[in-house]
């Protein structure tokens, strides 16, 4: 029983730093996307540059979105030297194209959404599962510990305190296991929704100004 719920804390614990470097590491990659997005409010300057925010979700919403943009303006998304010239001369698009760009955008989300809160499913089982681990161990020891004083006929304190005590042992793991689990799955959960929400207001952000500039109403 204190196997699987060392098992468990290992797991645990990967998990969870796991996470907390992935949801660090696309809030700092988001920040530098839209400080270079915010620089020069023309939706399609980031995709010509070719400049990548690998890590980021608003990149990765961006970039579903301005292709899908470039393949219902221009039948392309490839970038060469005659990219600008192409985007100036092509027409605007129509209100069914741009729903197209915006579904390309929603799926960008859902999917960066499934990317940050998966894993998550392992802390719930700790939080859960090893305090359950750990009182099951606690009652197995306190059934031997009784069966062996009645084996022996020997009833007295000092008899089952030692396997009493050491019975205890599996279910005072099993909260050492839940409870860091129980803050870190807390805190991560809070992380990933406001990531989630950015991302949400970023992609309607950004089919604002597509609509704006690239719409035919």
């Amino acid at each position: 029983m204190l196997l699987a719920i060392f098992f468990a804390w290992i797991f645990s614990w990967s998990v969870m730093i796991t996470k907390f470097r992935m949801v660090r590491f696309a809030r700092r990659q988001s920040e530098r996307f839209k400080a270079f997005f915010h620089r020069d409010r023309q939706p399609l300057r980031l995709f010509e540059t070719g400049v990548r925010f690998d890590g980021s979700p608003l990149y990765r919403i961006y970039n579903a979105g301005v292709s899908e943009l470039c393949f219902q303006m221009l039948g392309s998304t490839e970038v060469d030297e005659t990219f600008r010239a192409r985007v100036s001369e092509s027409g605007k698009i129509t209100p069914a194209q741009m729903r197209s760009v915006t579904a390309a955008m929603e799926r960008a989300v859902g999917e960066s959404a499934l990317a940050l809160e998966s894993g998550m499913n392992v802390l719930t089982m700790a939080v859960s599962g090893a305090p359950f681990l750990g009182l099951l161990g606690t009652v197995w020891g306190v059934m031997d510990a009784f069966g062996g004083i009645a084996a022996a006929g020997n009833a007295n304190l000092a008899a089952m305190a030692p396997g009493v005590s050491g019975a205890l042992i599996t279910t005072v793991t099993g909260l050492l296991v839940a409870i860091p689990a129980m803050f870190g799955y807390n805190f991560l959960v809070a992380s990933i929704r406001s990531v989630i929400v950015e991302c949400d207001n970023f992609a309607a952000e950004l089919a604002s100004e597509i609509e704006h500039r690239y719409v035919e109403h």
